[in-house]
């Protein structure tokens, strides 16, 4: 059975924390990546920027329903959630619109795991880790790719 390493893309792009969003969609746009993990200036993994992350910026919010209750309004949604959603509209830096903690995978992860973790939880880049340090990443695209060479 394959394992990420099989896979992995082992020279992997990374942006530090305070990459400006317009570098980061220019390096995600040119290069044709669909994300890159972001790292601190210790070079540790913090988290991971995608496409979906800088299209975010560009949607329109989406407001919670509130109800009205003693002349105060209730919301029925998470106000957490609406701070999140404005944040990454109002990204100027990888840090502020990347998705934190991103899930990882290790070189000996077997792909039919990951594959299930992109497909069950949308995921479309993983970063692969040995102990601190990325050593990989996968995109669909990875995956795809070892249908072609069976």
């Amino acid at each position: 059975m394959l394992t990420a390493k099989d896979v992995m893309t082992a020279n992997v792009v990374t942006i530090n924390e305070d990459t400006d969003i317009t570098a980061a969609a220019t390096l995600l746009f040119e290069k044709g990546y669909n994300g890159v993990p972001v790292v601190n200036a210790a070079g540790k993994l913090t988290g991971i920027l995608c496409q979906a992350d800088l299209v975010a910026q560009q949607k329109k919010l989406s407001l919670p329903s509130v109800f009205s209750l003693l002349d105060g309004f209730i919301p029925l949604g998470s106000m957490k959630d609406l701070d999140r959603e404005v944040e990454k509209m109002s990204a100027l830096t990888a840090f502020h619109a990347m998705t934190a903690k991103p899930v990882t995978v290790t070189p000996e992860t077997l792909i039919d795991e990951v594959a299930t973790l992109m497909t069950e939880k949308g995921y479309h880049t993983i970063p692969v880790v040995s102990g601190d340090a990325i050593v990989g990443i996968i995109g669909m695209r990875d995956i795809l790719g070892t249908l072609l060479k069976k």
